[in-house]
């Protein structure tokens, strides 16, 4: 038994309780409406015009997925630069996050349908590449976000300090005070640049400490099913394992889920990333110890923001924006700070 996982009073487990329950039926509330109004963007809106037929100047926003809690997120922050801006901005994403083929394709469209910038995150480092190059060709302005592409076409990089999340994950985990630390990593597509980055920052903190030992490293499909069978069997074939590493929001609760099933909760430190209302139960219950919360409103304005200045013909005194990050875990998770970005609708 790890001294973090210690037993709680059962007074403090019934008020957190009656607090987690209060803040899930709000979020939820929220969250119905939310994206409903986001869905009703993506539909309806006509690039370059209102109803009235005005023309406006439009910006495409393509990203990994539409699904997540973490696009979502995304897409407000783009709205609301998009209404501050009077900008025309359309929002596309494939089903899942492996697609890179599909995303090039929404590329091409949007390129196509008369776009003057293009607001992006990479499913492939690599693979997006050539389509992000074709698009700048035709005069399209490109803004990364969240997941870089290999492009000298880009004019600015928004997002998480990937390396740094990652370097903030290990923190977490040499703080854990578990005399040992066997570590099991659950990353997903080797080809997204960001999940490799935090890979890397976790790996460099975790060198630093001799308690610690990598036993494992697994790379699944970005969505909860591939990661909850893939973290099962590695705890299964190591059951040595009790500390577990994972990058965004799919495979973190992958690896919750797993950790419930297979009744860890108290022997497993989880460190994990992305919001929503599951994982923060999760991390509530006991399933997560560690989420490393990033900012995707920000991420979503500041993009939109820096497509409409580019559009202006301004130059962009910066070219690599970080958005903050912030680690909570459950002894701070009731901090107004914390919940401030853990409920960003309220």
């Amino acid at each position: 038994m790890t001294s973090n996982k210690e037993e709680r009073g059962k007074g403090e487990k019934k008020t957190r309780g009656r607090r987690w329950l209060v803040m899930v039926l709000a979020t939820g509330f929220l969250a119905a409406g939310y994206y409903t109004g986001i869905r009703y963007v993506v539909k309806n809106l006509t690039v370059g015009e209102t109803e009235a037929g005005e023309s406006k100047q439009a910006v495409a926003l393509v990203t990994k997925s539409t699904t997540s809690a973490f696009w979502r997120s995304v897409f407000a922050g783009a709205n609301a630069a998009g209404t501050e801006y009077n900008l025309s901005v359309t929002i596309d994403g494939p089903q899942s996050e492996e697609d890179y083929e599909t995303q090039n394709a929404m590329i091409e469209r949007a390129v196509a349908s008369g776009a003057g910038a293009l607001v992006f995150s990479a499913v492939d480092y690599e693979a997006n590449a050539a389509a992000i190059d074709a698009a700048a060709e035709k005069g399209v302005k490109i803004v990364v976000i969240d997941s870089d592409v290999n492009s000298e076409n880009v004019s600015c990089r928004i997002g998480t300090d990937n390396y740094e999340a990652g370097r903030m994950a290990g923190r977490a985990i040499l703080d854990s005070g578990l005399a040992e630390l066997n570590v099991g990593i659950v990353n997903y597509d080797i080809n997204s640049a960001n999940g490799q980055q935090r890979e890397e920052g976790l790996r460099e903190v975790l060198a630093s400490d001799e308690r610690t030992r990598i036993v494992d490293v697994i790379n699944v499909l970005s969505t909860t099913e591939d990661s909850l069978e893939g973290t099962k069997q590695m705890l299964k074939e190591h059951p040595e394992i009790n500390v577990i590493a994972t990058f965004n929001e799919w495979t973190s609760l992958g690896v919750g889920y797993a950790v419930e099933e297979l009744g860890l909760g108290e022997e497993t430190f989880v460190a994990a990333f992305d919001n929503n209302v599951v994982s923060v139960g999760m991390l509530e219950s006991g399933e997560v110890d560690a989420l490393i919360v990033q900012n995707p409103f920000a991420m979503g304005y500041l993009g939109v923001e820096s497509a409409y200045r580019l559009l202006g013909g301004e130059t962009l005194e910066e070219t690599v924006v970080d958005t903050a990050t912030t680690l909570v875990t459950r002894e701070n998770m009731f901090d107004e700070e914390c919940q401030k970005v853990l409920f960003a609708f309220d």
